[in-house]
């Protein structure tokens, strides 16, 4: 997905009434130094930034797709690194992913930055790996760029003794094992080489602080602006029409159709949720291979295929976005009988991005009021309305990428109620309205 330049602001960027709400980007995550980060060049050098994330069992799934798809989108070369066996690394919300490298092919590489995604028991695994420790350690010790969210900060760069004469950010969570002298409650520090975040929620803030330190303020501007972050904290950011009630008697049952070439972050982000609010979600590949490829080359393992799914009902429906994804779902007989059965009886679908393409081909969102991203709103021909979500009746329709956090706290919040998931947001260091 290539990276669109828009011209709003971005000191939306953070919720309204965040206290950097009206800064410049270089001054919206709080630094430890008055001194301004380095001027680099408005468009990434022939020679690439060489980025290491590092996973392993139960890690954050959220945090970890989002620090690798944001910084392939910058223009970095990631390199997603197991620290366990297997390249196979199941996240701790239950989604599959597939690394791209053992950590023991990293250990003699030379990396502009390593990033930690927090989670448990992720956290701990990275925190037992001896060849990421003496990684992370000599990239301390030659002061190149290296972080940690979440849980992370706490359970690995303390243990490591990484954070000494640096302020530090972390889950509330975890507050209590964080040094209190140097403990801070910004979304994002910037503490000289090491930048530590909050949760999962605070991943895009995280990740696009790394990119204004790698690549400059211009690219990390147009990159949170082609992401919609400056619908993220808005009034109005969630619309209802024609509300009906989606609740049940029984554990909701989700289907989630994906493709090659959908958005991963979309994905992950919406399951991750999901799953935390205790809902049965099905990830239904419509390929030959459970596995497919995310638009930035994240390859996620599906639960089953669309056909094995199939056999099962579903409360809801909802499609991922991504261009190339749309189209490769669009073909999927099985997965169009599914979506026509569904809208005859009455139950829930949606989708985000450009999904919505294969809704509207599909007559599914006939006399229907959308959200949809920009880049498809010419092939529909209903009402879309400027809200990042909006609810109708039985579709919900989100326009993508950071719209996904409220997209699917929506959805927790139509069939459990508001206070499940405000209590969710807490745990995703959310700011939820």
């Amino acid at each position: 997905m290539a990276i669109t330049t828009f011209s709003s602001p971005l000191r939306l960027l953070l919720p309204h009434h965040s206290t950097f709400s009206k800064r410049t980007f270089s001054t919206r995550v709080a630094t430890q130094s008055a001194t301004p980060l380095a001027s680099i060049p408005s468009s990434p050098p022939p020679n690439k930034k060489k980025v290491l994330v590092p996973v392993g069992k139960g890690t954050e799934e959220m945090e970890a797709v989002v620090l690798a798809d944001v910084l392939r989108r910058a223009g970095a070369d990631v390199i997603v690194a197991s620290v366990g066996l297997e390249l196979e690394v199941v996240g701790s919300s239950g989604t599959r992913v597939v690394a791209d490298s053992h950590i023991s092919k990293c250990a003699d590489q030379v990396f502009d930055l390593v990033a930690l995604p927090g989670g448990m028991p992720g956290s701990v695994h990275l925190r037992d790996c001896e060849i990421l420790q003496r990684i992370m350690t000599k990239q301390a010790e030659e002061k190149r760029l290296y972080g940690a969210i979440c849980t992370a900060p706490a359970i690995v760069l303390v243990s490591w003794g990484l954070h000494k004469g640096k302020k530090i950010t972390g889950h509330p969570a975890f507050k209590d094992k964080l040094p209190t002298f140097r403990q801070v409650e910004e979304r994002v520090q910037v503490s000289g080489e090491m930048t530590t975040s909050r949760g999962p929620a605070t991943s895009f803030d995280f990740v696009l602080s790394f990119v204004e330190q790698l690549f400059g303020l211009n690219i990390a501007q147009e990159i949170s602006t082609s992401l919609l972050m400056q619908l993220s904290g808005v009034n109005g950011r969630i619309k209802e029409f024609d509300e009906i009630n989606w609740s049940l008697d029984h554990i909701p049952q989700v289907l989630v159709p994906v493709a090659n070439g959908c958005e991963e972050m979309e994905i992950v982000i919406l399951v991750d949720i999901l799953r935390r609010a205790r809902i049965d979600v099905i990830i239904a590949s419509v390929e030959k291979k459970n596995q497919i490829l995310g638009s930035q080359k994240i390859k996620i393992i599906a639960d089953k295929s669309i056909s094995e799914a199939s056999g099962s009902n579903y409360d809801l429906i909802i499609l991922p976005g991504g261009i190339e994804g749309t189209e490769r779902l669009s073909k999927s007989r099985v997965l169009k009988k599914l979506l026509k059965e569904q809208t005859l009886a009455g139950k829930v679908y949606g989708g985000t991005h450009s999904s919505l393409v294969l809704l509207e081909k599909q007559g599914l969102l006939k006399d229907k009021i959308v959200a949809a991203h920009p880049c498809v709103t010419g092939q529909l021909t209903g009402r879309l309305d400027e809200a990042g979500v909006v609810i109708d009746g039985n579709l919900i329709t989100a326009k993508g990428f950071c719209t996904v956090i409220d997209f699917s706290l929506a959805i927790v919040k139509k069939l459990f109620g508001k206070s499940r998931a405000r209590c969710l947001s807490e745990g995703l260091v959310f700011d939820y309205k």
